[in-house]
């Protein structure tokens, strides 16, 4: 990806433009004066809230992902509380059951059941009826999709030099 040829209109552009800004405000006030896993911990949060807010931005508010998402980052903002590191998505595997009516009747349970996770992972998904869960997924992988590009190109650029 070359940062200097993108269309201005692109998501990958408005993406590209706002984390860039966000990311030489996070810089500007200090250098890095430690390297303390709580220090770097915060580095962290504070590149990935640049990252989630650019994108959400960037989306405008066209989509119920990125309304929801700067709903959340203003809030927490205003309540600060405690982040667990260990905090992982828990792996759930589904079985096969036996054919006929079982079949059909697990197969309606293990898609809803694939849907009340999905709903968890898309930012505003616990409000969305199938149909509209599926389609802001879509895009919000796209646009994680994109985030994920951007990012790695700012990284390769600064591990060149």
């Amino acid at each position: 990806m070359d940062l200097q040829n993108l269309n201005p209109s692109s998501l990958k552009s408005r993406f590209t433009a706002r984390f860039l800004r966000a990311l030489t405000e996070i810089n500007a006030p200090k250098t890095i004066s430690s390297s303390s896993p709580r220090e770097i911990f915060q580095r962290y949060r504070r590149i990935k809230v640049a990252a989630d807010k650019s994108m959400a931005y960037s989306v405008r508010s066209r989509r119920i992902w990125s309304r929801a998402t700067l709903w959340r980052l203003r809030t927490r903002s205003r309540s600060r509380r405690l982040v667990s590191f260990g905090r992982r998505a828990s792996v759930k595997t589904r079985t096969t059951a036996s054919h006929g009516k079982e079949n059909k009747e697990h197969h309606g349970a293990v898609l809803g059941v694939q849907a009340e996770e999905l709903r968890e992972l898309v930012p505003g998904g616990e409000a969305m009826d199938l149909c509209n869960l599926l389609d802001e997924t879509a895009h919000y992988i796209k646009c994680l999709t994109t985030q994920v590009q951007v990012m790695r190109t700012i990284a390769n650029l600064y591990s060149i030099e």
